[in-house]
């Protein structure tokens, strides 16, 4: 098994790639410096694009956006997604300040050495994807078809995740779960198989398995 914690070198050689293009730069801000609360969601507006504004303090690296024209991504599912990169997020971390690297990069350097060309994921990371396809387009990487699932909330909308202590499917219940879940895909089992043996009924989805049939679902309401 390879993991992100022994990739460094891989890493690090995206970034020089990316430096030699003069589209990185350091950044002494925290999440407090930035406009809108520090929240999550805020647009970065470069200010230490022309240095560091405490050079003194720890340092995370961004790209630059500026001039970046909007990147439309075109979904095997969702309809098409435009994003102006440097209107909505701005210049993105590519090496945090702690010195962990940023989902944004590590997920672009390790699909591409895997020879990834489909990714199947969750409608939720559908606004990072214009961020990854402009890595792509500097590292001078393939790009990637994508394809992003409805998500399953609860009756409050919020996602179901590990995060938020969403319980884990009972494995004595499989082939109900399944068969459920199946069906919240808009891809229901013959009666005869809701019941049946987990592994059945996964045969018979690969089978008959259509994502055209996803069209116009983005997120499914889970029983209490």
């Amino acid at each position: 098994m390879v993991r992100q914690s022994a990739r460094s070198a891989e890493y690090e050689a995206a970034l020089a790639v990316l430096a030699g293009q003069g589209l990185i730069y350091s950044c002494s801000c925290s999440r407090g410096d930035l406009p809108g609360s520090g929240s999550a969601e805020a647009r970065y507006p470069g200010y230490c694009r022309a240095g560091p504004r405490r050079p003194a303090a720890s340092l995370a690296l961004r790209l630059r956006t500026d001039g970046v024209p909007p990147i439309t991504i075109t979904d095997r599912v969702q309809p098409p997604f435009t994003q102006a990169v440097d209107a909505v997020v701005g210049d993105f971390v590519l090496k945090r300040r702690d010195g962990f690297y940023a989902y944004q990069l590590a997920v672009v350097v390790d699909d591409a050495a895997q020879g990834i060309s489909h990714v199947v994921r969750g409608l939720d990371l559908y606004d990072n994807t214009p961020r990854q396809r402009l890595l792509q387009q500097a590292l001078g990487l393939p790009a990637v078809d994508y394809l992003h699932l409805p998500l399953v909330v609860d009756a409050a909308g919020g996602k179901l995740s590990k995060s938020r202590q969403a319980l884990a499917a009972d494995p004595g219940r499989a082939p109900e779960v399944l068969s459920q879940v199946l069906g919240w895909l808009s891809h229901p089992p013959p009666a005869a198989l809701q019941k049946a043996p987990a592994a059945e009924q996964l045969s018979w989805a690969v089978d008959h398995w259509n994502p055209m049939k996803l069209q116009g679902i983005t997120e499914v309401v889970a029983p209490d």
